[in-house]
């Protein structure tokens, strides 16, 4: 092999390993920021906005928990934002959600209605519902701890009349279900001192959210008898949903595969008011000296049973027609009819 060979080859050895030196420093140069940016969080420079912890459908009225301050890219940053140290930034609670503001997405003044705006019980409203008010008594609205955005249930307590003398009896059903307050009398946000503590107040009407056909239901309830309220525990309505959906029943969820959609289908269901399948308790249920049915009509004494008419074999063998109870008697072939209480 002659010189000029030797010296291509180990030219071109030397290419080689420069490149595939050069390669591996770029491989290891691509990953290394990789590594650091999964393991430390990015940083953000900037003001912190209020943005929504999680996300708020049409109607939700805005509590504590709701809203939280996060660090917001300066140039991102608009008037219509509000910002940490911002005196409206601490009036919200109470407010009713206009649009729908996705989890971790900055809250606009434009996106709430505030209690005494034009519109805000409408905007309290879901699609397709209704408000209306109910007149309660103190002890009927577990004494003053239903605030608005709570769920309850509705107890229609009443008595029956039979068409009987005795007593009349005493009845009570819960009739409707995971019913949303929108507004107690005419507050619709709780109450707090200076101190943060929630304040507890009477109140004599409360307005609910239900559908039309509830709507019309709650109207008739209130001329039959007396309404209270049962609150609800915020685990209710996902163990009453997950048996809906375990039983068969059509919860509307997407057919495609959207975890997104499926969520909103799942909270659309877990805030829909339900009517059907209603507990009954009578007066027996909790005293043995109560009645367990309706007092039934008793049957009159004072009329004469109706009369029975026959016939009685004369002396002379004609027959004439008697009135009254009556037996017949048989003595071989002669038939013979004698009143009750006469002789034969």
């Amino acid at each position: 092999m002659d010189s000029r060979k030797v010296l291509l080859l180990v030219g071109a050895l030397f290419v080689a390993a420069i490149t595939a030196f050069m390669a591996r420093s770029l491989m290891q140069g691509a990953s290394a920021p990789t590594t650091t940016a999964s393991g430390e969080p990015t940083v953000v420079a900037g003001p912190k906005v209020l943005v929504a912890k999680r996300a708020l459908p049409v109607g939700t009225i805005i509590d504590a928990d709701a809203l939280a301050f996060q660090a917001w890219p300066q140039d991102l940053v608009t008037n219509a934002y509000f910002t940490e140290g911002s005196p409206d930034a601490t009036k919200l609670v109470g407010t009713v959600v206009r649009y729908p503001i996705p989890a971790g997405q900055p809250i606009t003044q434009g996106a709430l209605v505030k209690p005494g705006d034009r519109g805000f019980l409408a905007a309290a409203l879901g699609p397709g519902m209704r408000a209306v008010t109910v007149p309660v008594s103190t002890q009927a609205a577990v004494a003053g701890f239903v605030f608005p955005g709570d769920r309850v249930d509705l107890i229609l307590t009443q008595n029956i009349e039979g068409g009987g003398d005795g007593p009349p009896l005493k009845a009570s059903e819960t009739m409707l279900r995971n019913l949303r307050v929108l507004a107690t009398d005419q507050r619709t946000e709780k109450q707090v001192d200076e101190k943060g503590n929630t304040v507890v107040n009477a109140f004599s009407t409360v307005t609910l959210e239900a559908t039309p056909r509830i709507a019309e239901k709650i109207s008739v309830a209130q001329a039959v008898g007396q309404l209270s309220l049962s609150l609800r525990s915020l685990a209710d309505s996902g163990t009453e949903l997950e048996e809906a959906i375990a039983s068969g029943e059509d919860a509307g969820l997407p057919d495609r595969d959207d975890p997104n959609a499926e969520r909103a289908a799942l909270a659309r269901l877990a805030a829909r008011p339900i009517d059907g399948g209603s507990t009954v308790s009578t007066g027996a249920d909790v005293s043995r000296f109560q009645r367990s049915s309706v007092p039934g009509k008793p049957q009159s004494t004072d009329r004469a049973p109706p009369p029975i008419f026959g016939t009685m074999q004369g002396a002379a063998g004609s027959a004439m027609a008697i009135a009254g109870p009556s037996v017949r008697i048989a003595r071989g072939s002669a038939v013979t009819v004698v009143p009750v209480g006469g002789r034969n």
